[in-house]
């Protein structure tokens, strides 16, 4: 066979494969999807190159995608026969049966990644008629059941997830991040301290995300997010830290402060400092790197007011309505990670405190505004 035959049959082998396939980018956006694909999705394979891969999941896959197929990636740079679903252009899911390949350099950096995907249509409902077989005979006779176990059922579900959450998955983090503090004190080479750099940033990002996804569990299937309110102890020193903490963060971001808080404030000062801080970290994200983030923080005339601006490129209209909506992330930067929880927990976060955040964004400056009545004070 011929060379130009050749590129000609492997060309068509990729194109019309059996299965579909898709390479993504080192920042997870796709860069090469064949035509099978494109066919299944009802898209044209070209409108989903540059888009994020997880774009093209519903938000129970992207949750898993993040926690556990980016993680599989990193530590063992493949994962095989992972059961997804794909969003299609009509709106409908498409089941699929996902593995995954990681390829890197020699220095162990990431490439790209690449994805084939199979249909499982068929497989998934032998499933479904199966398991459906087996609770119909494993519910016989038990179809009588009061209002009260059910509540009572659902409850103790409510309960068991939310306990994985906050148990299962941050007692590793926290194994993984004490490990680490103890190589630190260790002789290591120069590779040996950057990838224990690489690894801490990682946990530390894990870290959050389990926090924002534990808040919003609590939030959706519990009662709310629980507050501690105390107003003896100042508000100040919480603030201060939680800049110092982004301050030493990677970006290098200039952060500058104004605070000016007469004691004492009655709030859930740790409530409050996340909310700052997610705040804070978002500006870090979207703002311009060359321009300050700046920190005002005031509690007179009868509410307290935390304001969070930065520079940049100001944020469409069309966005602003759905900054607060779980899982929404902003098209700002392509390399920015997360599950797009920060903003919705901290909008939570203010409605439990009775206050409210709005944003106002322009071509001189974005600035999220957090705003709370003191207790005693007319609103």
């Amino acid at each position: 066979m011929s060379e130009p035959a050749q590129d000609n049959d492997l060309k068509d082998l990729f194109e019309n494969a059996p299965c579909g396939y898709l390479s993504l980018g080192p920042n997870g956006r796709v860069v090469k999807a064949n035509k099978t694909l494109g066919g299944w999705l009802g898209r044209d394979p070209a409108s989903v190159l540059d888009k994020p891969f997880y774009d093209l999941l519903p938000i129970a896959g992207r949750m898993y995608f993040e926690t556990h197929l980016k993680p599989q990636l990193a530590m063992q740079g493949f994962f095989n026969e992972v059961a997804l679903e794909l969003i299609q252009a009509s709106g409908e899911r498409l089941p699929v049966i996902a593995n995954g390949l990681e390829r890197r350099d020699a220095e162990g950096q990431a490439q790209f990644t690449r994805i084939t995907l199979f249909v499982a249509v068929e497989r998934r409902r032998y499933e479904r008629n199966l398991l459906a077989a087996q609770v119909q005979a494993e519910s016989t006779g038990e179809q009588i059941r009061s209002r009260l176990e059910e509540e009572q059922e659902t409850s103790q579900l409510r309960e068991q997830f939310i306990a994985v959450l906050g148990h299962d998955l941050r007692n590793p983090l926290a194994a993984i991040m004490g490990a680490a503090r103890l190589l630190r004190r260790e002789p290591l080479s120069d590779k040996g301290a950057h990838i224990l750099s690489l690894m801490n940033d990682s946990v530390t990002r894990m870290s959050g995300l389990v926090d924002n996804v534990l808040d919003f569990a609590r939030g959706r299937l519990g009662g709310g997010l629980t507050l501690s309110r105390d107003a003896v102890a100042p508000l100040g020193p919480v603030l201060e830290q939680v800049v110092a903490e982004l301050r030493a963060g990677p970006s290098g971001q200039t952060i500058e402060t104004h605070f000016d808080l007469v004691e004492p404030i009655d709030c859930d000062r740790s409530r409050i400092g996340q909310l700052v801080s997610n705040l804070l970290g978002n500006a870090i994200i979207h703002g311009a790197p060359d321009q300050p983030v700046r920190v005002y923080a005031t509690n007179v005339g009868g509410r307290l007011e935390i304001s969070v601006a930065n520079g940049g490129e100001p944020i469409a209209e069309a966005a602003r309505q759905r900054l607060f909506q779980p899982f929404f992330r902003g098209e700002v930067r392509p390399s920015q990670q997360g599950l797009g929880l920060g903003l919705h927990i901290a909008s939570e976060i203010a409605k439990a405190h009775g206050g409210q955040i709005v944003v106002t964004s322009d071509a001189e400056e974005t600035r999220f505004t957090f705003t709370m009545p003191l207790p005693g004070h007319a609103a």
